[in-house]
């Protein structure tokens, strides 16, 4: 195997210091293949760097090639090389003026460092337009011409019509929004709307096990709380409190039992309602147009006797479909822990 020779040190690269050798790479490398290098140095060793190649003079070609194919050497032989915020930074600044600079960086990462509005697309619209709806018109305009446009646009969805019509007139009229204005907004958003909905988001483990018990059939839901009960009778009735039943199916909304009338299973809701109160089929029926409810009586009678398990699975099926539509805004459930409110 024949092994390639080093190639000898040029005499002339004695006559440059450390500094000067690293002047001359990179001024032989350019802008296009030294800003990876350029953006991992420091404002410092980019000003000393700048201020050596400005002092540099003519370098002899054998010294450029010396120094170009060492330092090709040593890169092959490096794991990676770092991207972050902070680099790039650095990197902007040797190219662009200072505001420039500062504008570009704070559309990639937000004005406090750190992207608000991304944290605002992953909150729901229907938890977002709740907050938002009692925000001035103006400050709703700027959150929202921060966003994503497929997330502000389901946001607007949402909001009441006049006012999201309002918000849209003053998104058109919108000049350039004031850095200032920015930072008290992503201040407010994270002091009060970032930190409450964190706060929400901890799930009290009862309502995590109503869920639970949500899903099972009834026979076991009953065995399973009536044995609580002996143990721990405050969860059991903390638990029942806030189990969404099939019973409290009755308290919706007409527009919400359409819904869930449109997207489940025909034969679930013939099931389901086999075994209903009346009232409860009424409500159904009259959310279905006259010949979809006469079409659903003459399937319910077509059945003969059917299992009371199967009217429970069903029923739960149809349970487990409404607060699936509730967690996506698509219907509001009457929260079980009040009698006057409204949940989304």
């Amino acid at each position: 195997m024949t092994m390639m020779m080093p190639i000898p040190e040029p005499a002339e690269l004695k006559r440059y210091s450390g500094a000067q050798r690293a002047a001359a790479l990179m001024l032989a490398l350019g802008r296009e293949h030294g800003a990876a290098i350029w953006e991992q140095l420091s404002v410092d060793e980019i000003k000393e760097l700048s201020g050596t190649i400005a002092q540099l003079g003519r370098v002899p070609s054998t010294v450029v090639e010396h120094l170009l194919i060492q330092f090709s050497g040593e890169v092959s032989s490096m794991a990676s090389l770092h991207g972050s915020f902070e680099t790039t930074e650095r990197l902007l600044g040797g190219i662009l003026p200072e505001d420039r600079v500062k504008e570009i960086m704070e559309d990639i990462r937000g004005p406090s460092g750190r992207t608000m509005w991304d944290k605002l697309s992953n909150v729901s619209e229907a938890v977002l337009a709740s907050y938002l709806k009692n925000e001035y018109p103006q400050t709703a305009a700027v959150i929202l011409s921060k966003l994503r446009s497929d997330h502000a646009a389901r946001v607007l969805a949402v909001l009441p019509r006049d006012y999201s019509v309002d918000v849209i007139q003053r998104m058109l009229r919108m000049d350039a929004v004031q850095k200032e204005v920015l930072h008290q907004i992503e201040h407010t958003l994270q002091s009060e709307f970032m930190s409450n909905l964190a706060r929400a988001q901890r799930t009290d483990p009862h309502e995590s096990m109503a869920d639970i018990f949500n899903a099972m059939d009834r026979s076991t839901e009953e065995a399973m709380l009536n044995a609580l009960d002996q143990r721990a009778p405050d969860s059991a009735e903390r638990i029942r409190s806030l189990m969404f039943t099939f019973e409290d199916l009755g308290n919706l909304m007409p527009s919400s039992v359409s819904v869930i009338v449109r997207q489940a299973d025909k034969r679930q809701i013939a099931l389901a309602l086999k075994g209903a109160p009346e009232e409860m089929k009424k409500l159904f029926f009259s959310s279905m147009t006259e010949r979809s409810a006469k079409l659903m009586r003459e399937d319910m009678a077509g059945m003969g006797p059917v299992r009371a398990r199967d009217c429970e699975e069903a029923q739960s099926a149809l349970v487990r479909l409404a607060k699936s539509l509730a967690d996506r805004g698509e219907i509001m459930l009457v929260d079980p822990k009040s009698d006057d409110s409204m949940i989304i």
